[in-house]
């Protein structure tokens, strides 16, 4: 018999984000969180995504053991303000039971249709800077700590279930010996001649810190025509530069500014630590820092998890700038891999920014509809 039950207390939380810890053991391929962050992060008191979501997490049990969890997402923004009236769901984890998954994905029915909710779509997180989709392709290439990784059979349990398609995200890396550095050196002069442009760089985080409002103003004003967009408050401005932009070497942030010294187009980029959070398995003590500032300071590959550039100066080159600055940058640290983070297969936009560099799709995921 197979029972649900919603998490109540820090010590059912701890159950709940350890779970996948058994469920992947041994798995070479799967990216453990930090344990106490991925907690601290569905800790209602501290993350200012609640302010804008109503989450309720659930396990299920059998035999009085967890086989599966699932995340019930109501965005408030999402339904009140866009009307769109979708039932979420996220960090969904099971054995393989279909009718596990049945009984979580049920209980997450429930809750939409007391909402008067017309469909559900996941696995997706609270909004646009959370993990998204299940893995439909690309289970021998391992994770990232900003994507989720599954077994093969999420899938078919979806499907099973009556689940349909409803986005797919592609996700490509690329040697970076295929980047022309001084063709992108010649284009992004003559950029930012053609436009006064400047580029920014940086190498302390401080200096970073007074453009991060202006850049998440950016990264709305590049992203809002998207299907999947959702706002981003200032809270969770806050709350992401504290949590992250410090994590992140200063140099891999890069900014193009106009004469008047308005932000036109950024990039952010990560060292992999892929491998790192592997090594810690999951805890930060007494050796996990360790490999991930190790991973911060030598990772031969890197993650491009940002980019954005202002409507009006879409199409013009700007992203040569970016690209010319992260070529000096990486070949003094000798960058090997770029891989990129889940993108939308209809953003034609995105996907011309990189054809010049042979990319290569390596993984694919998607997130499922089912109408209430």
């Amino acid at each position: 018999m197979i029972t649900i039950k919603e998490i109540n207390t820090k010590k059912e939380m701890k159950q709940f984000v350890k779970f996948p810890f058994s469920l992947y053991k041994d798995n070479p391929y799967w990216v453990p969180p930090i344990i106490n962050d991925e907690i601290a992060s569905f800790d209602k008191t501290k993350n200012p995504v609640f302010e804008h979501a109503n989450a309720q997490f659930f396990i299920a049990l059998k035999n009085e053991k967890i086989v599966g969890r699932i995340v019930a997402i109501i965005n408030t923004y999402e339904v009140g303000k866009q009307g769109l009236k979708k039932m979420r769901f996220g960090w969904y984890d099971v054995i393989d039971d279909v009718n596990v998954s049945k009984a979580l994905l049920d209980k997450v029915k429930e809750i939409g249709c007391k909402n008067n909710l017309e469909y559900i779509e996941g696995p997706i997180g609270f909004n646009n800077l959370d993990k998204t989709g299940v893995l439909t392709e690309g289970f021998n290439h391992i994770g990232t700590m900003i994507t989720w990784y599954n077994h093969p059979y999420y899938k078919v349990h979806l499907e099973e279930l009556g689940f349909k398609k409803e986005k797919e995200y592609l996700e490509n890396k690329f040697l970076f010996k295929n980047v022309d550095a001084k063709k992108y050196k010649r284009i992004s002069n003559l950029i930012q001649n053609r436009y006064n442009l400047k580029q920014l760089n940086f190498t302390s985080t401080k200096k970073i810190m007074p453009y991060v409002d202006e850049m998440f103003d950016l990264f709305g004003k590049t992203y809002s025509k998207l299907s999947t967009y959702v706002p981003i408050s200032d809270e969770q401005i806050a709350y992401f530069k504290k949590k992250y932009i410090s994590f992140i070497n200063p140099e891999y942030i890069k900014f193009v500014i106009d004469s008047n010294h308005k932000l036109v187009g950024f990039a952010i980029v990560m060292p992999s630590f892929s491998e790192a959070l592997q090594k810690a398995k999951g805890k930060l003590f007494p050796f996990g820092l360790f490999h991930l500032l190790n991973a911060r300071k030598n990772s031969k590959d890197v993650t491009f998890y940002l980019i954005g550039v202002h409507p009006d100066y879409q199409n013009k080159g700007v992203t040569a700038i970016l690209f010319s600055q992260y070529c000096e940058t990486f070949s003094d640290r000798n960058i090997e891999n770029c891989i990129r983070t889940p993108e939308l297969e209809e953003n034609e936009a995105i996907h011309k920014i990189w054809k010049d560099f042979n990319p290569e799709t390596h993984k694919r995921r998607r997130t499922y509809r089912i109408n209430l």
